[in-house]
């Protein structure tokens, strides 16, 4: 609108003895030969650059609450919904060191070697605790408990799943199943499975028939299958109370 009036402008006389206020004026389109449709005087250039000043602006305003808008909205969607059900994964790996205990789910299982970590290093109840919090939508187990933090040097990692369970029941839901893998070549926990889970329900509050154990060696292959390291994967199902 603004380059139109300057294109006007440019077509009347300099002289505003030649204008009497408020006349129509009747232009000639320079390229096309046409005429425009009539218009009264444009305003003086000092209006035309005071218009051009209120729209910039203006301009920014609309920007800014555009900003704002996705803002919020993105603000909306970071509240957690009320959903009947969630799903959350953890994955846990500990390196295996000589002459410390090893102990899996709770139960100390006899071994040359155990977990090297800040805590017991029970690398089965440690992705218990990330698969619960990842199902809440909540930091991992590495920001709420650091082992960066003197306190938790050594400190039983049934005190994290505790701490994932009041979460848990704080925010309206209780265990629907969980499935853990354990992956390691020595030794075997099949004499020790029962006592695994056991101990793990109880730590839950869970039924035994939601909770299911698998053990896995991985062929000898890379440090899993080399005896250096054990691992854990759970998959937990959080059902609305």
């Amino acid at each position: 609108m603004l380059s139109r009036w300057a294109d006007m402008a440019a077509l009347l006389p300099t002289s505003p003895c030649h204008l009497q206020s408020n006349a129509s004026v009747h232009l000639t389109c320079p390229v096309h030969r046409s005429k425009l449709t009539p218009i009264t005087s444009p305003p003086p250039l000092s209006g035309r650059i005071e218009a051009r000043k209120r729209l910039i602006p203006a301009s920014n305003s609309v920007i800014c609450q555009a900003s704002t808008l996705v803002e919020n909205s993105g603000a909306d969607t970071k509240k957690s919904p009320v959903l009947p059900f969630r799903v959350g994964h953890g994955f846990d790996l500990h390196r295996l060191e000589p002459n410390l205990p090893l102990i899996i789910g709770g139960v100390n299982i006899p071994h040359d070697r155990g977990c090297e970590a800040h805590s017991d290093g029970d690398v089965l109840l440690h992705c218990v605790v990330d698969a619960i919090l990842g199902a809440l939508g909540l930091p991992d187990i590495g920001q709420l408990f650091p082992d960066t933090d003197p306190k938790w040097k050594g400190a039983a990692s049934s005190v994290f799943v505790k701490e994932s369970v009041r979460l848990m029941h704080e925010a309206g839901y209780d265990i629907g199943n969980l499935d853990a893998t354990l992956i390691l070549q020595r030794p075997k926990l099949s004499p020790h499975k029962e006592a695994i889970r056991s101990n793990l329900c109880k730590l839950l509050g869970a039924d035994p028939s939601v909770v299911n154990i698998k053990a896995k060696t991985h062929e000898k292959v890379d440090s899993l299958g080399e005896n250096r390291s054990v691992a854990a994967h759970t998959v937990v199902l959080l059902m609305k109370k």
